[in-house]
């Protein structure tokens, strides 16, 4: 072979001869992703590595995803969201992580968590409208739960096509949270409501803590058994942390695996985001949908709470009723912070992470309920 035809066939088989226009514009996406994980620290823990895959996936001729011989090393890492088994996984870390005491101490706090799933249901209606399939439509509402994790297992479950629109768009509002929550809460609510200042919780014994996963364990699998895998991870991290007796594993859950898994998930489900797929206009309606379905969650939650308002008279502060979202913990801290500028000697953080919990558990039982449904 002549150096001419060496050169001619390095060239053919280069990433630089085969880049396709949908590929460089995917690539110029990732690019954009990076930056607003890096420098914006837009849920960098996820977004980073997401953004990654998605510039692995559209550099040609990698072999890194599948080619015609053998499947590849992300295809692999790929079935862990496929089978669902990385966000289970998640939400056992999440579970070690998160005190339920808020809840229990206020159960009412369940109801703004209920409340908080409105944005679920008003996106499946519009979905359906805008010519969705009911799987896909159930999808793309389950953004509205600002739950990342249960947000791919239901995708990855009903629509597998969507997942990388819908896991960058859920993604994406939960980072945005400061932004998109503040100013909706402002209009719905009274100077006078956001004033309140809520008297300080009553204590929760331990017994309390250690029953709760068990039994919230029982009623929801019993009543949702598709909604195991989501609700019985999360309620075993948490007994970890509520027993006192597995330090080392609710350590372990709560830091190494979660990090371990989140670095997996989030390169698994940018890797299946290249341009074929990605850049079509069913993209643009999820984005504009998740962003409905997370306004209309965030608009629940506060009527909600400023039902809770009335009916004690006064003595609920309605801006932790936008806390229902499920975005652990930042949603919270909103209505912390936005109770302050009401109210500079307001302390809302433990009263909205009664909500905050609820909604874990409520976006959770959500996507039991679509799944259930839809399968």
């Amino acid at each position: 072979m002549s150096v001419k035809e060496t050169i001619e066939k390095l060239w053919s088989e280069s990433g630089f001869a085969n880049l396709s226009i949908e590929a460089a514009i995917m690539i110029g996406v990732a690019f954009v992703l990076v930056f607003l994980a890096i420098a914006k620290k837009f849920e960098p823990m996820l977004l980073l590595p997401i953004a990654f895959g998605m510039l692995l996936a559209n550099l040609p001729k990698t072999g890194i995803f599948d080619n015609e011989n053998q499947k590849g090393l992300l295809y692999y890492l790929h079935l862990g969201v496929e089978f669902g088994i990385y966000p289970s996984i998640i939400f056992l870390g999440i579970g070690a992580m998160t005190d339920f005491g808020p809840l229990l101490a206020r159960p009412s706090s369940l109801l703004l968590g209920a409340g908080a799933q409105l944005g679920i249901a008003i996106a499946f209606i519009v979905a359906s409208a805008f010519g969705f399939d009911e799987k896909s439509a159930a999808s793309i509402a389950i953004i509205g739960g600002a739950d990342g994790p249960t947000a791919i297992f239901l995708t990855s479950k009903l629509a597998p096509e969507l997942l990388p629109a819908i896991a960058i768009a859920a993604y994406s509002y939960m980072a945005l949270i400061p932004l998109i929550q503040p100013p909706i809460m402002r209009l719905l609510t009274t100077k006078k409501e956001r004033q309140v200042i809520m008297t300080t919780p009553r204590k929760v014994s331990k017994l309390e803590k250690i029953c709760f996963p068990i039994i919230v364990t029982v009623v929801c699998v019993l009543l949702l058994p598709s909604v195991a895998p989501l609700i019985g991870m999360l309620m075993l991290g948490n007994l970890f942390r509520e027993s006192g007796v597995v330090e080392r594993l609710s350590s372990t859950a709560q830091n190494a695996l979660i990090n371990i898994v989140t670095i997996f998930l989030g390169v698994s489900v940018g890797v299946t985001a290249n341009g074929e797929t990605f850049l079509l206009p069913a993209t643009l309606k999820i984005i504009v949908l998740g962003l409905a379905a997370f306004m209309f969650s965030t608009i629940g939650g506060l009527m909600f709470g400023k039902l809770m308002y009335v009916i004690t008279k006064g003595k609920v502060n309605p801006l932790i009723g936008s806390a229902g979202v499920s975005a652990v913990p930042m949603a919270a801290r909103i209505s912390q912070i936005e109770g302050q500028k009401a109210n500079p000697s307001n302390y809302l953080l433990m009263h909205a992470m009664g909500p905050n919990v609820a909604g874990v558990i409520g976006s959770a039982v959500a996507a039991g309920v679509l799944l259930a449904i839809f399968s």
